[in-house]
């Protein structure tokens, strides 16, 4: 059984890598992370450094993508992608059989994710094969932030508005539309949130609830009640939003 384990951990949103690495070393202490890159060239470097047994790769990062730093990766490097993408790429590792973490990354999933490394590692199994899946996920994933949404045409009564995405405070899901909130008030879409998300900036849009998600520029503070739950105030001065259990943590270092 492999002793001196080994990881890094690539994802261009440090708040986001900073917790996967936490949660990490609660839920596999034996595991040491021995760096974290910000991009893929950072990725390559460390690799290059380090040669980690585990190498947990965003799939979207500049410089190079996590699935092109996969594409050079050492046969022998344990590989765990880490996307915040639809069901649509979640169902494609799942039939290459890779392995994945969704953002934002749950202890349950993470810890189904170390047993399966553990059993791997444990019979000295080659990881696998990465270069047998690429071509599949990356025909298959977006990649590239230009493709990000920039209009929306929605809904106010008879009349369709076309609304910069930029503009949007936040967008919450009802019963059969996701309703559009702007400072000039609420629009209506029948897109659903899950597709909408897909089509959005990750950078500038967080989803914050099953049911939220917010421009992260239109947020003004950040606050905790006495129940201990976390709120979002918006720079509207009137709006405040709260931010479910799962999602509290993109928020603690703000």
């Amino acid at each position: 059984m492999t002793t001196n384990l080994t990881a890094i951990i690539a994802d261009d949103e440090q708040h986001l890598a900073n917790y996967l690495s936490d949660r990490l070393n609660a839920l596999w202490p034996e595991l040491n992370i021995v760096g974290i890159a910000k991009n893929g060239l950072e990725a390559i470097r460390l690799v290059d450094d380090e040669s980690p047994t585990i190498v947990f790769l965003d799939i979207r990062m500049p410089g190079l993508t996590g699935l092109e730093v996969a594409s050079r990766l050492d046969a022998k490097t344990h590989v765990v992608f880490v996307t915040a993408y639809d069901q649509y790429a979640v169902d494609a590792f799942d039939r290459q059989a890779a392995d994945y973490l969704l953002k934002p990354v749950s202890d349950d999933r993470l810890t189904r994710t170390i047993e399966r490394l553990k059993a791997r590692l444990a019979q000295a199994e080659l990881p696998v094969g990465v270069a047998d899946i690429l071509k599949q996920l990356a025909t298959g994933l977006p990649t590239a932030k230009s493709a990000s949404l920039r209009w929306i045409r929605a809904s106010l009564g008879e009349t369709v508005r076309q609304v910069p995405v930029d503009d949007v405070l936040y967008f919450q899901a009802q019963d059969k539309y996701v309703s559009v909130y702007t400072r000039e008030g609420e629009l209506l879409i029948r897109t659903p949130l899950s597709e909408l998300q897909a089509q959005l900036d990750p950078d500038e849009f967080w989803q914050i609830h099953r049911s939220t998600i917010v421009n992260v520029s239109r947020i003004a503070a950040t606050t905790r009640d006495v129940m201990g739950k976390t709120l979002l105030r918006l720079k509207d001065s009137k709006t405040e939003l709260q931010v479910s259990r799962a999602y509290a943590h993109l928020f603690k270092q703000m």
